[in-house]
């Protein structure tokens, strides 16, 4: 990486970038992870894996050219964390036989956070998260401090207040409104999924998946009898029924 970055005979694209353009690959190549995970593809992890962490030699290495930390601190650094989180594994010999001690984990965390310029029971919910998954850990950390419905009715509630208030913004064309709406209907409904102990990130990925699976076996009949031009959506939704049969 230190001769990819060299200004006289390093790679010209390498040495151009720096932390803000890397990060999209970043995100990428973490998707590009999951990806082969859930395909059981692990020569194809394997690949992905070594991608992800030229990730990080590549980050290390602008570190260090501009003095801020290097590729031994950041392994350090990650060192020194997990060992303080898990004191019933690396701690004193009464802290190890007390055992794992449920809620710890995120005791030891608030310390951390406490520790940083940031005190609100919300900091360190990362911007770049995915929408559904940072709504959720930002509903989770209101809850912490006992911002929160008691129970999921009250979560169902809000839902329909957001969906009556969706309805008048529609009457009312104004696009940033919908918008505005729209957004807290989502966010409404991920705090169901919250209460309801299901990552909305991953139900919704798998709703996905089997809506895709189950159009393209729909396609496949459709087109084997000429395809979808001049088909009515009543027949469509024939087929669409006859998919969700054959297909889970």
């Amino acid at each position: 990486m230190e001769r990819l970055r060299d200004p006289q005979s390093g790679c010209p694209w390498d040495v151009a970038q720096d932390f803000s353009s890397i990060a999209p690959y970043t995100i990428e190549e973490a998707y590009e992870v999951a990806d082969a995970i859930e395909r059981g593809d692990f020569d194809e992890l394997r690949d992905e894996l070594g991608d992800l962490l030229f990730q990080v030699v590549f980050y290390a290495r602008m570190g260090e050219e501009q003095g801020h930390f290097d590729f031994a601190s950041i392994a350090s650094g990650i060192t020194d964390k997990m060992i303080r989180r898990h004191p019933h594994v690396f701690g004193t010999a009464g802290e190890r036989a007390a055992g794992k001690v449920d809620g710890s984990w995120e005791e030891i965390k608030e310390r951390e956070r406490e520790a940083h310029a940031d005190d609100s029971a919300l900091a360190g919910v990362a911007r770049a998260l995915p929408a559904l998954k940072r709504a959720e850990k930002l509903g989770k950390r209101a809850g912490r401090v006992g911002f929160d419905w008691p129970d999921r009715q009250g979560v169902r509630d809000k839902i329909h207040e957001e969906l009556d208030e969706l309805e008048l913004a529609v009457g009312s064309r104004q696009q940033a409104d919908i918008d505005e709406e729209f957004g807290d209907l989502l966010f409404a409904v991920v705090n169901l999924a919250r209460h309801l102990d299901v990552d909305a990130e991953n139900a919704l990925a798998q709703a996905n998946r089997k809506f895709e699976r189950r159009f393209r076996d729909m396609e496949c009949e459709i087109n084997a009898e000429g395809g979808f031009r001049g088909l009515s959506l009543e027949t469509m939704e024939r087929y669409w029924r006859a998919a969700k049969g054959r297909v889970g």
